[in-house]
């Protein structure tokens, strides 16, 4: 069966009901991500990925400018069909692109997926450590996200699968108020072949909406590699 007859026109709903007004705090990037993953053993993965964010749209104006590149790598142990654990260290690299702080994040992360005809659902949730220069931020997030192909109940190479996601964030440390966040996100991905999956979609962001809203637009693109 087929679930949605036109994906694109999904896509841009799911992300966009919160944006129909222009705002003063709103701002768009981009970010690109390249990722490897690999099987150690039966239930051992590892994960290596380059990200690169850049300005979209800033300061009221069209603006193109580099801001970061992250180094990110994910050890996962399989605890049984349903369930695992993982490992994550990150480096943000910020200081000689834009000169705000680099960044080091440890990160703890419980996941479970379940599947239901074609559709899988999966809850996750992480702790994160982020060490900044003259700050450290501890960050928990929980994550609920769908996926299914879009043509039958099986994915197949050269067919097409829809991936949506909500996701609540809490921030907090000694020097800052507690902050909420949220992000919405919407991607379509294309199984390349069986080892290559190319992945287009948005992502709305509200950040720190407890104390002073920052709203931001993300246009994601990335290639997942497996070997």
């Amino acid at each position: 069966m087929s679930y949605i007859k036109n994906p694109f026109i999904y896509l841009v709903f799911i992300t966009g009901l919160n944006f129909l007004y222009a705002q003063s705090d709103f701002e768009s990037l981009g970010e690109t991500s390249f990722a490897v993953n690999t099987n150690i053993a039966n239930n051992y993965t590892i994960n290596f990925a380059i990200n690169s964010r850049y300005y979209l749209y800033q300061d009221e104006a069209i603006n193109f400018e580099n801001r970061q590149l992250d180094f990110i790598h994910f050890s996962t142990f399989g605890l049984d069909y349903n369930h695992s654990i993982s490992l994550g260290l990150q480096y943000r690299l910020r200081e000689s692109i834009d000169g705000e702080s680099n960044e080091l994040r440890l990160t703890q992360q419980f996941n479970n997926t379940q599947r239901h005809e074609a559709m899988r659902f999966g809850h996750r949730i992480r702790l994160e450590q982020r060490f900044f220069e003259n700050l450290t931020i501890i960050r928990s997030r929980y994550r609920f996200a769908i996926d299914f192909p879009l043509n039958g109940t099986n994915l197949n190479i050269g067919e097409a699968y829809l991936v949506n996601a909500m996701e609540a964030l809490l921030s907090h440390s000694k020097k800052l108020k507690p902050e909420l966040g949220y992000r919405a996100t919407a991607q379509i991905g294309w199984l390349v072949s069986a080892a290559l999956k190319l992945q287009l979609g948005l992502e709305y962001r509200l950040e720190a909406f407890n104390l002073d809203t920052e709203q931001k637009l993300f246009l994601l693109t990335s290639a997942v590699l497996k070997i």
